[in-house]
């Protein structure tokens, strides 16, 4: 999958991030599935969870299908919560009568909590998307893949008023084993997309739609954004491409978990 995402909103993510990051490594410890780390290299047994901290295990591997079967469908929001544009995106869906994923960067959700709780009090579910969209994720530490992963979920989980993300999508598709199994162990299945629209660019509406129409078949998660620049592309794209792909016998639902 490619890497696909704008340079300057992943540094402003990053710097965001790094307040976050550093009271991290300074006052907390990282919980893994094998064990807590206490520094990029050493690691400690973890503490015996408790009952509302446990969770089911999913697949490890990268989920794909959707819960809807082979006319189904899934709507994918990427690097929000945004305050401009994913109200937006949710009255659209609303009024298309689509549940979506939504794919959340934890400094974002941290940052705009009403934001995630509309998200969820409209019936999408929440995705795992890190705390600072780091792309280059997969060439880093354990640790720092726990940090980025765990630190997120429980911004988005403290965020939403205690509804826990169901998936974990690596920023540009930056999966690791470690890292799918690490998400998998929260109950996080690993998500990734079928579609690319590549609204992150701005292609100029046409060409997303005509993208998500020759590319459909290539698999039912389509990927979008509500966050990180203008969205107004896709905005206007998903006008047209809901009722195109109902139209065509398609129904939405949620990726498989």
């Amino acid at each position: 999958m490619a890497k696909h995402k704008g340079r300057a909103w992943h540094v402003r993510l990053l710097a965001a991030a790094v307040g976050v990051t550093a009271m991290a490594a300074a006052t907390s410890v990282w919980t893994a599935q094998a064990g807590t780390f206490t520094g990029p290299h050493t690691r400690v047994a973890a503490p015996e969870a408790k009952p509302q901290d446990r969770v089911a295990k999913v697949a490890v591997d990268i989920a794909h299908a959707s819960d809807r079967g082979a006319k189904g469908v899934n709507i994918t929001i990427d690097d929000g919560p945004d305050p401009v544009w994913t109200p937006q995106v949710l009255s659209l869906l609303k009024t298309s009568g689509v549940k979506a994923t939504f794919c959340m960067v934890g400094t974002q959700a941290q940052a705009y909590p009403n934001l995630v709780k509309a998200v969820v009090a409209d019936g999408h579910r929440l995705c795992n998307h890190t705390v600072s969209h780091d792309t280059a994720m997969d060439s880093k530490s354990e640790a720092y893949q726990s940090q980025q992963i765990l630190d997120a979920e429980r911004m988005i989980t403290k965020a939403s008023g205690g509804v826990r993300p169901q998936y974990y999508r690596a920023p540009g598709g930056a999966f690791t084993p470690y890292s799918r199994k690490l998400a998998a162990s929260r109950g996080m299945r690993p998500l990734g997309w079928n579609v690319d629209t590549k609204d992150f660019e701005r292609p100029g509406v046409d060409t997303m739609v005509a993208t998500v129409k020759s590319e459909i078949s290539n698999g039912p998660t389509v990927l979008f954004h509500d966050a990180g620049g203008d969205r107004s592309q896709t905005l206007a794209a998903l006008r047209e491409v809901l009722p195109w792909l109902r139209e065509q016998g398609y129904s939405f639902g949620f990726p498989v978990r």
